[in-house]
């Protein structure tokens, strides 16, 4: 299930739910309730499976993203949000095209089941201008790359 970004940042594309981190809750915390608040879901079973790191050229703030996915069910019904609204797809009808550009290079992983590590690097419009992607191994530590060595992934 993905949502569609009403309005915020991103807004117009095809994302994963989620948000910041309010104070005093930890980063799993936040992925529930940004789940709860998005689509009216409670996720039984998350599990963290990535962080990726995103620079912009013109904007010299990092945004470090953590990445869950849910692998016991959830309770409640799909609902619409004022700032997303839920939709299931199937995986080969994944729209990578109304996605952010560097979706179509980690969110295969994330489908696969595998983790991840990843900083990418983007321009003004949201384009993949550099990257870099590790796959951890299970039950490895799933920690930020912090540089961005190389322009291709390094798979």
């Amino acid at each position: 299930m993905l949502g569609w970004k009403k309005r915020g940042f991103g807004s117009g594309k095809w994302n994963g739910f989620g948000g910041k981190v309010e104070q005093g809750e930890t980063i799993e915390e936040a992925a529930h309730r940004e789940l709860l608040e998005e689509s009216s879901l409670v996720c039984k079973d998350m599990r963290k499976v990535g962080v990726l790191m995103f620079q912009f050229i013109e904007n010299p703030v990092i945004m470090e993203v953590h990445v869950f996915a849910a692998h016991g069910g959830y309770e409640g019904t799909p609902t619409e949000s004022d700032e997303m609204k839920p939709k299931w797809f199937k995986l080969d009808e994944i729209p990578y095209e109304e996605m952010w550009d560097d979706d179509r290079i980690w969110f295969p992983l994330l489908l696969s089941d595998q983790c991840f590590s990843g900083h990418f690097l983007m321009n003004d419009r949201g384009i993949v201008v550099g990257h870099n992607l590790k796959i951890i191994p299970k039950g490895g530590s799933i920690e930020p790359l912090l540089k961005l060595s190389k322009t291709e992934s390094a798979r």
